[in-house]
């Protein structure tokens, strides 16, 4: 995933969670607003209660990648945040994609 479909402000996460568009699974929670760029963008949430820095860097590598296979950037029409739950750990990485597969078609539309 390029660094120019990611929403890395602070200030940014915060406006797309205030729009209260969510949708959830047992592994993630992603809200949604109307994007303001000519592309979609993708925030990342993992808190430190899901392990230390080299487990979370791995969780978020993993998600990127998950990411990069299920969303179309350019004709997507909504900025996302996307934040890890606990079960995300315990599941294989196919699982985990499904799962999300499924929340994204949710949050889309």
């Amino acid at each position: 995933m390029k660094k120019t479909y990611r929403v890395r402000k602070n200030e940014e996460f915060s406006q797309i969670i205030a729009q209260k568009h969510s949708k959830a699974s047992a592994g993630f929670v992603i809200y949604s607003s109307q994007r303001k760029m000519d592309h979609a963008r993708v925030g990342i949430s993992v808190s430190k209660k899901m392990g230390d820095a080299v487990t979370r860097n791995r969780i978020k590598r993993q998600l990127r990648e998950m990411i990069r296979a299920l969303i179309d950037f350019e004709s997507c029409d909504k900025d996302l945040v996307i934040i890890v739950r606990k079960p995300f750990l315990e599941r294989s990485f196919s699982d985990n994609k499904n799962d999300l597969e499924i929340v994204l078609k949710k949050a889309i539309i």
